[in-house]
């Protein structure tokens, strides 16, 4: 039986960051589906024990836009929402959410703050995530500062952007991403 990852999620208007906390995680899988299935699997530890998540998310989403990044203790997904509005939770399920997911107050922009375009004084103009795609479109994405705050989450956690190995799935409606090879 696998085991649920400590997750924790913020929001942009138009955009979700999900970060799952699993140091050492191989054979990482993620599957996005348009309709807001969000589906990651991975191993973890010298016993390789499973881990696996499968959320149903609060609305649709663009799998093409959609970006990863695997790092050496955390595993961070900005997924673009197919509408630019604000979800009031992010899984579609009502009620309290399940225990091993958490708000990311470090990542979280209020809708207010948005509109008058205050990011905390965040700066993430020297980030690059032109290597990142979970199976979509060739170039970057649009909105840089989403680029840019995954790209410094995974840096934060001691991850290589440059030696990442996602891969790209062939169906725009499946995306799926490999941990990078050890090199010891």
């Amino acid at each position: 039986m696998s085991r649920h990852p400590s997750t924790k999620w913020a929001q942009k208007s138009d955009t979700v960051y999900i970060t799952i906390e699993l140091p050492d995680a191989k054979d990482v899988k993620l599957t996005l589906q348009p309709e807001g299935r969000f589906y990651f699997s991975a191993t973890s530890g010298v016993e390789n024990i499973p881990y696996e998540l499968d959320l149903e998310l609060f609305d649709k989403v663009d799998v093409d836009e959609s970006k990863t990044a695997v790092g050496l203790r955390t595993i961070c997904y900005l997924i673009k929402k197919a509408e630019k509005k604000w979800w009031s939770r992010l899984l579609k399920q009502e009620g309290k959410p399940p225990v091993f997911l958490k708000v990311d107050w470090d990542k979280w922009i209020d809708e207010d703050d948005e509109k008058e375009n205050k990011f905390g004084g965040m700066n993430f103009d020297d980030m690059d995530f032109s290597n990142l795609n979970m199976g979509g479109a060739d170039d970057g994405l649009d909105d840089e500062d989403d680029d840019d705050l995954l790209a410094d989450a995974a840096d934060k956690d001691g991850g290589d952007d440059e030696d990442a190995g996602e891969e790209r799935a062939e169906n725009a409606q499946t995306a799926t991403t490999s941990e990078p090879e050890n090199k010891a």
